[in-house]
């Protein structure tokens, strides 16, 4: 008998945590933080305590209280005695923290499965000190690949997200096929890869369709990355001789590409972060990105921000950061020539406006259609836009699909039962697919096939 337990991603949008089970084999997809979850006990300075990450989510339910799961060394004080693993693989769709981030908390005797290129930001990630993900196996692959554990057959086929080496997955086990979404949308600039998954998905005939929902509530997926780029282009057309800043999801490299399209085309030089040129030159090694090489492209500049002296000197920055000094362009130098550059400038780094001066000019918030930060972070970031009388523009493409691409993938796909997850509205789903079989999930139960 085959079994979905849906561990996470129920009522909420990420946290994603599935575990699929087919007689001795035990399959998880994705293994990712539930932010909506973590809200309710942690948020700003309130965090889980270093020494004891996974005991501090256990106490609160936040991740599941499984034995044969986690790595013996981050069980020490938890109620959980340490055994020796009883799953088989964890396959992650994409990089992004709602489907990767509590990896780090697994045995490194399972093996992690990803996309090349995830495996490239996860490397990133680590390098910057932004995240441990520990020792693990990891195996990569890309679409065509047919991964066997067992008597189950797991098949990856690309879709378009926003961010590269996004997944869905096809799982072939003894009691028919098992479709995963992962996190997909039509709107982007590699559509075509959400359809050949979707043909793919059909053609496999589903027991059951494990499918995303973020938008399931909105009509339409929002603005194209097309009509995100011409949004940029006029806002540098009007800000002539004037400053521009934006502010974009990090790991978005379609998001990278507009804006450095956009620049380029209006005579200007993209200034990146460090960790942004870090990334470039993770990801450039994957040809199948197209991206441009920090240490060698003539159109794009690395902002250095002063540090410990003062003075740029290279030992006041990391290791990492030291290779593109080279590349290395001021607060001083922006502020002689604000119509030269689109300065990237993530909200944490509003203080280098006060080294900037500018006095007038544009801002793109480019990271969601309405502001997700809390109300104080929205306030603040506005306070600061008005002291220094720069105009606020939002432009955005969504990664995910609305409510009218979502159903009619469904009707494409053609499963006999559908579950809704990565959504905090599954009971849409219920009541527009009327005549389908359709079971809004419960965390923590198991549905058999």
């Amino acid at each position: 008998m085959v079994s979905i337990t849906f561990h996470g991603g129920v009522g909420e949008v990420g946290g994603n945590r599935i575990l699929i089970e087919d007689g001795d084999v035990k399959l998880w997809l994705d293994f990712g933080r539930s932010f909506t979850a973590e809200r309710r006990f942690y948020a700003g300075w309130l965090q889980p305590r270093g020494h004891s990450q996974l005991m501090d989510l256990l106490e609160f339910d936040l991740i599941p209280p499984l034995r044969g799961l986690y790595a013996q060394h981050h069980l020490e004080g938890s109620p959980i005695p340490y055994e020796e693993a009883h799953y088989d693989a964890v396959f992650i769709s994409h990089a992004h923290a709602d489907h990767v981030d509590y990896v780090r908390f697994l045995d490194s005797s399972i093996p992690i499965y990803c996309g090349s290129g995830t495996k490239l930001f996860l490397e990133a990630s680590e390098t910057v000190g932004h995240m441990d993900y520990g020792e693990h196996l990891y195996k990569t692959f890309r679409t065509g690949d047919r991964i066997r554990i067992g008597d189950v057959e797991v098949e990856p086929i690309h879709v378009d997200h926003s961010i590269p080496a996004a997944y869905g997955f096809i799982i072939h086990t003894s009691s028919g096929s098992i479709v995963y979404t992962g996190d997909l949308r039509r709107h982007g600039p590699k559509g075509e890869m959400t359809e050949e998954f979707l043909e793919a998905a059909a053609e496999a005939e589903p027991e059951a369709l494990i499918i995303e929902g973020t938008k399931i509530d909105e009509e339409e997926g929002g603005l194209s990355e097309g009509e995100v780029y011409e949004g940029v282009l006029r806002v540098l057309r009007e800000a002539e001789g004037k400053p521009v800043f934006y502010t974009q999801n990090r790991r978005d490299t379609d998001r990278f590409r507009t804006f450095y399209e956009a620049a380029k085309a209006s005579g200007r030089r993209l200034v990146i972060t460090t960790w942004t040129a870090h990334l470039l030159s993770k990801l450039v090694k994957d040809e199948h990105l197209d991206l441009p090489d920090p240490m060698r492209d003539e159109d794009i500049a690395v902002y250095f921000r002063r540090k410990r002296s003062g003075k740029y000197r290279e030992q006041d920055y990391y290791h990492w950061e030291r290779p593109y000094l080279e590349r290395k362009v001021t607060a001083e130098e922006i502020r002689r020539r604000p119509g030269e550059y689109l300065v990237c400038l993530e909200l944490h780094h509003f203080p280098e406006l006060i080294d900037i001066k500018p006095r007038g000019g544009h801002y793109i918030y480019s990271m969601s259609e309405h502001m997700e930060e809390e109300a104080l972070e929205e306030e603040l970031m506005r306070n600061w836009l008005s002291h220094f009388s720069l105009r606020l523009h939002q432009l955005h493409a969504s990664g995910h699909m609305g409510r009218r691409e979502l159903l009619e993938a469904v009707e494409l796909i053609n499963p006999r039962r559908v579950y809704p997850i990565h959504t905090e509205h599954p009971e849409l789903y219920r009541r527009l697919l009327r005549g389908r079989r359709v079971e809004n999930p419960e965390r923590g139960r198991s549905y058999h096939l």
